[in-house]
């Protein structure tokens, strides 16, 4: 069984330790954990990563953020993943810094990554796995924020919440989404 995994974020260095990119962050220590390395290919780099005897597609998009869909379509197609098999990992500025949600579908919240994937794929019937970044931020200040770096404390904090969504992901392609969502939303 093939799955795709998805961490939205943008491509260039001065995006690389934002919160906006904490899609890509997560892959990168799922790969890291499992000696696994990213190449470039067509609208993106990607790695596979096998995980009881499932094979895992990561996938971080070089569409940058709001043009996401592009190549998450491609790579469905590319690689014949059903949609079921897709998941999504994106930031969420209402959630409290390192809370995890995964849903099985929903709205785009905002998000103009999920609005763009959504869009392209039809329909918003995918899985999703959102990092809460928190939204400490003045009114009007959103873009400053996500494009944002972390704090000192948030720096500290991450490698063990990157941790935890990468037992999310191969959960997801292990043991499903609702099992999934059981276990991780409560945490």
């Amino acid at each position: 069984m093939k799955y795709l995994i998805v961490g939205l974020g943008n491509i260039g260095a001065e995006y690389a330790d934002t919160r906006h990119n904490i899609g890509f962050k997560v892959l990168d220590a799922l790969a890291g954990a499992s000696n696994t390395l990213f190449t470039t290919a067509r609208y993106g780099d990607v790695a596979e990563l096998k995980h009881k005897g499932r094979t895992l597609v990561l996938l971080k998009p070089s569409t940058y953020m709001n043009l996401s869909g592009k190549a998450v379509r491609y790579w469905l197609d590319a690689e014949k993943i059903p949609r079921e098999n897709l998941l999504i990992i994106s930031d969420d500025i209402a959630l409290p810094f390192g809370t995890l949600r995964i849903r099985q579908r929903g709205s785009a919240g905002g998000h103009n990554g999920l609005k763009n994937i959504a869009e392209l794929l039809g329909s918003e019937d995918f899985a999703r796995m959102r990092f809460g970044v928190g939204g400490d931020f003045p009114r009007g200040h959103q873009v400053d924020y996500v494009l944002g770096e972390w704090t000192a404390e948030e720096r500290e904090a991450l490698p063990e919440r990157l941790k935890v969504f990468g037992d999310a992901v191969l959960s997801f392609a292990t043991i499903g989404v609702e099992r999934t969502m059981n276990f991780f939303n409560k945490k």
